[in-house]
């Protein structure tokens, strides 16, 4: 059988890298024609998003994927040779932070070339892309209260009577008491407060029950939620032992949603501005083709939202380790670049803490995919953010008020992760799956976007891009951008993502519990 033409299996990334990225599955024996004329043969069978050695490789020698360092070799490595854990290991090593070196200052569009889309204006110079009414559990003592407020509105009629509004939501969540009174208080305050001013809701109600740690009467004060600006509807607070028991309670919230319908319903789309939208970044169920296909698109969408004055935000501390010495380079100060690594320090502590380590990540699936280690899966992750420079470092779910680029620091866990960026005013989201992930994010729209061709068409209901098309050779890493950047605003001005179409989005609320429960 003749040899496969390498380029039609394999991609190398950057010239001096020691692996090439399969987009396709080879066999044991399988022969590669590489341009230069030489052959590469497949030492095992490897599946795509997986690596092959191009060069011999000793032990102990550097091994290099996008040009930057993901390993050593663990024992002698033969071109053409599966370079994954069985052969790969992950030392200790220094990263030189380099800060603001790299700073790459991004054009605006001039007034008369910025793009709009159909938003909701709201106080503050804010817009929604969403219309949502909220139930917010203080505890989750209130939860179930707080399910059958919104359940009263889960109706045929509903939906007859108020075609305006998106839905009632009801954010219940698993804390509220038995917590530290200190950071971990703060930041479920934080989460919950900055659902209560999220862009794409109008207008809610608050829930606890009366006795908790997490009072509701003390994220009132803390976020000053009394302090309503004109055009907002006047939220309601309650609480189920001074209300009267559930029933009661369940009672009042129905009678203070159903108060601020009315004007939710009477709330329009107008063009905005896309310097009023802000976008979370997330990946999960990363493959070996992430960091190839959608994430460099996405970084290419990103970057050209920063243009029109918007706001893309990066997230997901434990996911850019050992690749954070990139973004430290484009800190537009020292003192954000060092913000930066203050994150990474804390979570190697916070690690040690718990006897485990910051490496421990990837996940099953996503070794499967091809994904050795952490630094390979940073390297990877990190190329969501573009080329534009980082220009403010938020605390998990702190709000977001710096154009630009941005970074919170946020767990790798997804549903925690877009939580806290959601909490801090993301509008949208864009969350890139090579493995198949299915998650939804209400009340921000989440777009989900592909990085192969045979997950695309295998999930097809559930992704609303595919960037296999880069591997494919069908489209540049370019163009896929732009598609992704004209799916944000078609999705912001009310296009349903297949996860809103699917009903998804209602569950996956998870605010970041830090510390112990007493």
């Amino acid at each position: 059988m003749a040899p496969r033409n390498f380029d039609d299996v394999a991609v190398l990334l950057r010239e001096t890298d020691s692996v090439a990225v399969l987009k396709r599955p080879v066999k044991a024996g399988e022969e590669l024609l590489r341009a230069d004329g030489t052959v590469l043969v497949a030492g095992q069978n490897a599946g795509a998003g997986h690596k092959l050695a191009v060069r011999a490789l000793a032990a102990g020698e550097p091994v290099r994927k996008y040009g930057q360092f993901i390993g050593h070799a663990l024992v002698p490595i033969s071109p053409g040779d599966h370079v994954h854990t069985h052969n790969l290991t992950l030392p200790e090593f220094g990263r030189d932070y380099e800060f603001s070196t790299d700073v790459r200052p991004v054009a605006n569009y001039p007034p008369e070339a910025a793009r709009t889309f159909a938003g909701y204006a709201r106080p503050g110079g804010r817009a929604g892309t969403r219309n949502y009414l909220a139930v917010i559990s203080s505890v989750n003592c209130s939860a179930s209260v707080s399910h059958y407020i919104r359940d009263h509105f889960r109706t045929p009629e509903f939906r007859r009577d108020f075609p305006n509004v998106d839905g009632v939501m009801a954010f219940t969540h698993k804390a509220g008491c038995a917590m530290d009174v200190g950071e971990p208080h703060r930041v479920l305050q934080r989460v919950l407060a900055g659902v209560a001013r999220h862009p794409n809701i109008s207008g809610y109600v608050m829930i606890g029950l009366g006795c908790e740690v997490n009072q509701v009467d003390l994220i009132r004060r803390a976020h000053q939620l009394d302090q309503i600006q004109p055009g907002e509807s006047a939220p309601t607070f309650l609480n189920i032992q001074t209300s009267g028991g559930m029933r009661k309670t369940v009672a009042a919230g129905v009678a203070a949603v159903a108060r601020l319908l009315p004007a939710a319903n009477d709330l329009r789309r107008t063009p905005q501005p896309l310097s009023r939208l802000i976008l979370a970044e997330n990946c999960g169920g990363s493959d070996g083709n992430s960091g190839i296909t959608a994430n460099p698109a996405l970084g290419v969408a990103s970057d050209e939202l920063v243009r029109h004055g918007g706001t893309s935000v990066l997230a997901e501390t434990t996911e850019i380790y050992g690749a954070e010495h990139l973004l430290t380079r484009r800190a537009v100060t020292r003192a954000v670049g060092e913000q930066l690594v203050a994150l990474i320090r804390w979570w190697e502590d916070h690690a040690r803490q718990h006897r485990s380590s910051i490496n421990n990540n990837p996940s099953h699936g996503n070794k499967e995919g091809g994904l050795t280690n952490i630094f390979e899966k940073s390297l990877g992750a990190v190329a969501k953010s573009g080329q534009s420079p980082l220009a403010a470092v938020y605390q998990y779910a702190e709000p977001i008020t710096t154009p630009g680029f941005c970074f919170m620091d946020t767990p790798g866990y997804d549903p925690v992760s877009m939580t806290g960026l959601v909490a801090g005013g993301c509008n949208i989201g864009v969350f890139t799956t090579g493995r198949g992930s299915v998650y939804g994010c209400k009340p921000a729209p989440c777009i989900k976007v592909a990085t192969n061709t045979t997950l695309y068409h295998w999930m097809e209901e559930d992704m609303d891009l595919n960037a296999g098309t880069i591997l494919d050779g069908t489209e540049t890493i370019e163009q896929v951008g732009w598609r992704i950047f004209e799916k944000i605003i078609a999705v912001a001005g009310g296009e349903k993502t297949k996860s809103e179409l699917a009903g998804l989005g209602d569950e996956e609320f998870a605010p970041w519990q830090l510390g112990p429960t007493f």
